[in-house]
């Protein structure tokens, strides 16, 4: 048992999960980096990084691995529920498989994960869920209905997650990023040729995969030290903020969403992915 609090980072073998990790260990904390492939994590239990074997999607695999925690350390401060993906592709051409895939990673994993966590918290009467949605939580792209569904989900239930366990001294905090510099690109404009590089939405499908895959774009990206830096600030506030917006165009992009018109939003939207008119 220790009196260093411990933090658990799910999708921590690369991107925001790996810069999140290396603040955490920065910030004095015992950290555990969960992914589906540990040997993606040795590099970084070099520096500190304890690895565990996690799947979200796989209810013993996340019961494991907060019993395991919790045996080493007695204790979960922080919970970063930051596993996930983007399956892009038209509404009418994702299969109900893949659809349902990516709401059970990215909404279903962290809420189960959330809920093996939150008595360990409320024995303590204290910690803090950190959830990862994106500025896509506020804001919407075409033959992205699938992905932006769970991330609109994430936020609701977060809101709710909140004042619910606001009694037991837990913080739930929201983190939504804008463009950042991972493979999180890459992979959704790959999935989105899967499912729509041919058929009815064919020139959708290129803008938006052009889009995505942009160097142009790629350099304005932001680091994904900037989320670490705002989950950072967020676990050691005496009262975080409940969402925390960063990273490239999230501020704006989300402000305009607010305030624009729904269709002239989608015309800002639709020009700025190269959309066919």
């Amino acid at each position: 048992m220790t009196t260093t609090k411990t933090a658990l980072v799910t999708g921590a073998s690369s991107g925001i999960g790996e810069a999140t990790a290396l603040k955490l260990i920065s910030l004095g904390y015992t950290v555990y980096g969960a992914a589906r492939r540990t040997d993606r994590l040795q590099q970084l239990a070099e520096r500190g990084l304890r690895p565990l074997a996690m799947d979200v999607t796989d209810d013993d695999s996340m019961r494991n691995g907060v019993d395991r925690i919790v045996s080493e350390t007695g204790r979960i401060d922080v919970l970063v529920n930051n596993a996930g993906y983007g399956s892009y592709g038209a509404l009418e051409d994702v299969s109900q498989e893949e659809a349902r895939r990516q709401f059970d990673v990215n909404v279903f994993g962290a809420v189960r994960l959330t809920q093996i966590v939150l008595p360990h918290m409320r024995a303590r009467r204290s910690g803090t869920v950190v959830n990862i949605t994106s500025m896509g939580g506020k804001i919407y792209t075409p033959l992205g209905g699938w992905y932006h569904g769970t991330k609109f989900a994430l936020e609701a239930l977060s809101d709710c997650l909140r004042m619910e366990v606001k009694p037991f001294g837990i913080d739930v905090v929201v983190i939504e990023p804008g463009g950042i510099r991972t493979e999180w690109s890459g992979i959704a404009a790959d999935n989105l040729e899967k499912s729509s590089a041919a058929g009815a939405y064919t020139g959708q499908a290129k803008a938006v995969a052009a889009s995505l895959r942009s160097e142009t774009m790629a350099r304005r990206m932001s680091p994904p030290t900037v989320i670490a830096d705002a989950i950072g600030k967020a676990v050691t506030a005496r009262r975080p903020r409940t969402r925390y917006a960063t990273g490239f165009s999230a501020r704006p992009l989300i402000g305009l969403r607010r305030f624009l018109p729904d269709r002239a939003f989608d015309t800002l939207i639709s020009r700025s992915m190269g959309l066919p008119r």
